[in-house]
């Protein structure tokens, strides 16, 4: 390290640790992150995993929440060279007999594919949309004041309930009730669970808010980009260094840890009082996922030709079987037919494939730590509504639970949400608290996704253990 003593130590360079030391260097801070790996990035990372030429992103590819996050608002990332990519669609779903419902942009333009459920999606959607700026910043500043609390308000009204109870009670056609059943399935949880219904909603929200973009060259871009805006504000990463206890630290005026509960238990748990420690232990993973990327000789030969609009494709058919597909696996159990959730990246950047060629990327949820391969179940499904899928593959990647948690540490039994995101824990994370972000060692805090608002890549998590810190220890 060669600024001398910092006055503040970030430990994990992944979204939420990297926002948090942009905030503070932009305060006047002196700003060190420790990064175990050996590039920045977490989830934000792209590599050529099955060949030259071939670029795929390792962990997040689609990033509506990055371009919603106000974290995210306040930083150049444009002028740092993350070029956003719009596709055409933001999401389509695949059904049976060369079937696909498409969510557009425009909430009106969606309805308009949906048949009989055209009044039934305007008339849940519209409102909402107009008011999506307020209930994002609200999901994502889940224990703020709300600056549109009957906005709020008309939104967790549907969000409170189940997905599966919302869609049968709103849609009647298998592409009304697939569309929301797909996007609620974000939420690692059984359809009938209270609350999947927000998922769902909050993810139509920002698909005609701000769409589901994709990044030119990779969503590491995103991670270089906030590497370049703290090197200009005087900040430093060190990479290849694992921190395993905070007695390595250098003594600072803040320490933030983008770490899980496990991890931090494991780096403090001798100095942490009972109370706190008991509480970390209760802390809930969520399922895991199994990835495959895929290097093709050609696009994914749908049987709906408009699903190559869409960078997003959810592959899992009805609610029925979606349904089915989210209570096998939180029963512990693999689903013999899962919900695949796919993104077709080169369709719509060139950068990711040699000429010619294309790039998939798709996970299915397993349950936490399966060491169960499940390439057979998800390119079964791809193939059902894609047939010739099979005959296009050059090569393949694999990433099962055990991969992807000794890639990044954070991803606990292959968990990429930081924790399960139930209603009981959605905002109880880690601890009760209303300062989550604080731990009970002085100058400690926590950055990670195991903080509100949770999973995803928005930086929210790191932006409000920074404010934290500023408020608490001076600017």
């Amino acid at each position: 390290m060669s600024m001398g003593k910092p006055d503040a130590v970030v430990v994990g360079a992944g979204p939420n640790g990297l926002v948090a030391a942009v905030t503070l260097a932009r305060a006047g801070w002196r700003v060190v992150v420790l990064e175990a790996a050996a590039t920045p990035g977490g989830g934000m990372r792209t590599a050529t995993l099955t060949g030259p030429g071939f670029l795929h992103d390792v962990c997040s590819a689609i990033h509506p929440l990055a371009l919603a996050s106000p974290a995210f608002a306040g930083m150049s990332l444009v002028e740092h060279g993350v070029h956003w990519i719009q596709p055409a669609a933001p999401l389509a779903h695949v059904l049976d007999g060369g079937r696909a419902a498409c969510l557009e942009r425009s909430v009106d333009d969606t309805a308009d594919r949906l048949g009989d459920d055209r009044s039934a999606y305007q008339s849940l959607f519209s409102p909402l949309v107009e008011h999506g700026r307020a209930i994002v910043d609200a999901m994502l500043s889940p224990l703020s004041i709300p600056h549109a609390p009957v906005e709020l308000a008309r939104f967790g009204w549907s969000a409170i309930r189940s997905a599966e109870g919302l869609a049968r009670s709103r849609f009647a056609t298998d592409e009304g009730r697939a569309l929301l059943a797909g996007m609620a399935g974000h939420a690692m949880l059984p359809l009938d669970a209270a609350g999947t219904s927000g998922y769902g909603l909050f993810m139509g929200i920002l698909a005609h808010l701000v769409g589901w973009p994709l990044v030119e060259g990779g969503s590491q871009r995103i991670a270089d980009a906030l590497v370049a805006i703290l090197s200009d504000h005087g900040g430093e990463i060190v990479t290849g260094t694992e921190v395993t206890s905070l007695a390595e630290l250098l003594p600072a005026r803040a320490i933030l840890l983008d770490v899980t509960p496990r991890q931090l238990l494991r780096i403090a748990g001798d100095r942490l009082p009972s109370r706190y420690e008991r509480a970390l232990r209760r802390f809930r993973y969520g399922p895991g996922v199994f990835k495959i990327d895929w290097a093709l000789d050609g696009p994914i030969p749908w049987t709906a030709p408009e699903v190559a609009r869409a960078a997003t494709v959810h592959v899992g058919g009805t609610i029925d079987e979606i349904a089915v597909s989210e209570a096998a696996v939180q029963a512990g159990r693999h689903a013999e037919h899962p919900l695949v959730i796919l993104a077709q990246p080169s369709g719509f950047d060139a950068s990711r494939a040699p000429a010619g060629k294309h790039t998939g990327w798709a996970y299915c949820h397993v349950p936490n730590g399966s060491d169960v391969d499940q390439t057979e179940a998800i390119e079964r499904q791809i193939e059902r509504f894609a047939p010739g899928f099979r005959d296009r593959i050059i090569s393949r990647h694999t990433m099962d639970p055990t991969r992807l948690e000794a890639y990044n540490a954070n991803d606990v039994g292959g968990d990429i949400n930081g924790g399960a995101g139930d209603l009981r824990q959605l905002v109880t994370r880690p601890v009760v608290s209303l300062h989550p972000w604080r731990t009970p060692l002085p100058g400690v805090y926590l950055c990670s996704s195991s903080t509100p608002p949770g999973g995803g890549v928005h930086g929210m998590c790191g932006w409000h253990a920074a404010q934290a810190v500023l408020h608490r220890e001076g600017r």
